[in-house]
């Protein structure tokens, strides 16, 4: 049966994938020391902003509801999970990528791993309300919904990339990445269940998960990789 190659845009230089990973690995090491040792100014600025946002959750309830429609179905970790899931089918059964199907569960399935090792380690306590509007379990660094969104869309963002997909299709898919990530952060903290720095390692997490497994494809692929063919 007769294949043809999916064709792709020339990879980027390991090396900046690696220098990313560095800058990202740096700041996640100095938030996530700061947030152990609980730093005065960073424990007073969560305090401040999260006092904020529950006041503005507690009078604007429509808001909180869409907030939490968002945050608990949507955004939610399991439904990015499974939009990977999808995507890992696909890649299979469609493209017979089934290395690049295995780099993707497993990138994943690290990164979650990654969070729950650090959410124990750090056992940081969520905000705690009177007058709560939503509640989480567990403990509270770093946020899982913010990593998970990171680590799902910037390695299915860049998949797309790498395959080269037409304008409208990357543009749209960026939109919706940019949008998710971002908006799951905020309606974490919005809802009372996370600090902001929690948040911000998350991202920050995700991001260094998606460098390093970006990395780590460009180096560990194979040299012949028939399971890239499309039918």
């Amino acid at each position: 049966m007769h294949t043809t190659s999916v064709e792709s845009p020339p990879r980027p230089e390991p090396r900046t994938a690696a220098r990313s990973a560095g800058a990202l690995a740096l700041c996640s090491a100095l938030l996530l020391t700061l947030v152990a040792a609980r730093w005065s100014p960073l424990m007073s600025a969560d305090g401040d902003v999260s006092a904020t946002a529950h006041r503005w959750a507690v009078e604007e309830s429509a808001i909180t509801r869409a907030c939490r429609i968002l945050t608990d179905w949507v955004w939610d970790p399991w439904t990015m999970r499974l939009v990977c899931a999808v995507v890992v089918v696909w890649l299979v059964v469609r493209l017979a990528a089934r290395w690049t199907a295995a780099w993707l569960a497993l990138a994943v399935t690290l990164g979650s791993l990654l969070q729950q090792g650090l959410k124990t380690a750090v056992d940081r306590p969520r905000p705690v309300w009177p007058d709560p509007v939503d509640s989480a379990h567990y403990a509270a660094f770093p946020s899982g919904h913010a990593m998970t969104a990171t680590v799902v869309c910037g390695l299915l963002l860049w998949l797309l990339h790498r395959h080269g997909v037409g304008r409208a299709v990357w543009r749209t898919a960026l939109a919706v990445s940019v949008v998710s990530v971002t908006g799951v952060g905020l309606t974490r903290v919005w809802l009372g269940v996370h600090w902001p720095s929690d948040v911000v390692g998350g991202w920050l997490l995700g991001a260094l998960v998606v460098a390093l497994a970006v990395w780590t494809y460009e180096h560990r692929q194979p040299r012949t990789r028939p399971d890239d063919a499309a039918p």
